[in-house]
């Protein structure tokens, strides 16, 4: 039989086949052979034994949250509470890109902007980056989010607090999951997901995600990086140097492109910080 892995807890795997889900064991050979199953694994069962015999090959893996085969990921930012960080939407654009998933970017606490500089601030960035190529959804519009669901794996990831377990809760008032409020002291939220665990929701998987404040560019080189800001690409090629880093090269189109307001300052000052901190 073949299932897939939507929740582990210990070493218990609970695997999901046609309309049921079984609690079961990983074969003693696994931990020799360095095999670790994943939530989203397509796993080899035997029903009797109530024991996983093969994991198949894995499109794409994810490190945090741990996760495999997954076909999008939905950003969470909050514009408020805690702060909108472009420093970390783009660090985990960058990540995600790398790891062939497709992002998807979704600001949410709209309700929580009172001035107009700072509305429109979020709405510069939401242009920008819908120009560049992403989808990008606020938490107010449930009808268009619903909709890129659909026969997906998806991962629902972000800073904790932004809001992860409360906007699943406003799509399926059914899931009744567990939410916490923003700690004063940390400025951010508490962990209420304590497990990756795939969820059924609007005819696809949804995983709910542990969230988390800070994550690494595991193995990915400068170049990585830099060919996973999407919008260098569309210029790369009139850069005088073919390797270009785009740093203090001459005749670098991509910081012409910045002084032309074609490419976002802020987004080739964070590629900066990246670049510099490898």
């Amino acid at each position: 039989m073949k299932g897939i892995i939507i929740k582990i807890i210990n070493d218990n795997y609970y695997v999901k086949y046609e309309k049921n889900i079984l609690l079961c064991k990983a074969r003693g050979k696994f931990r020799k052979d360095n095999i670790n199953p994943l939530v989203g694994d397509v796993a080899e069962f035997d029903i009797g034994d109530k024991v996983i015999t093969n994991i198949e090959n894995r499109k794409n893996e994810l490190i945090r949250p741990s996760i495999c085969n997954v076909d999008q990921a939905v950003i969470l930012m909050s514009v408020k509470e805690p702060e909108f960080s472009s420093l970390l939407l783009d660090k985990m654009l960058t990540i995600i890109d790398y790891n062939n998933v497709k992002p998807i970017i979704c600001f949410t606490k709209f309700d929580l902007l009172k001035a107009d500089n700072d509305k429109k601030l979020i709405r510069n960035y939401i242009k920008y980056y819908e120009k560049i190529g992403y989808q990008v959804f606020t938490n107010r519009y449930l009808f268009w989010l619903k909709r890129i669901f659909k026969n997906k794996l998806s991962v629902f990831t972000g800073q904790s607090g932004v809001g992860k377990s409360s906007l699943l809760n406003k799509i399926d008032k059914k899931l009744n999951l567990k939410t916490a409020p923003i700690s004063a002291s940390l400025g951010r939220g508490k962990h209420t997901t304590r497990h990756a665990e795939l969820l059924e929701l609007c005819g696809g998987l949804i995983a709910d995600t542990p969230g988390f404040s800070a994550l690494e560019f595991t193995g990915m080189s400068k170049e990585d990086i830099r060919d996973n800001f999407v919008e260098f690409n569309k210029y790369k090629d009139n850069c005088e140097y073919r390797n270009c880093l785009h740093l203090n090269e001459n005749n670098c189109e991509i910081k012409r492109m910045v002084d032309k307001n074609q490419i976002l300052l802020s987004r080739y000052q964070n590629y900066i910080k990246f670049i510099t901190s490898k």
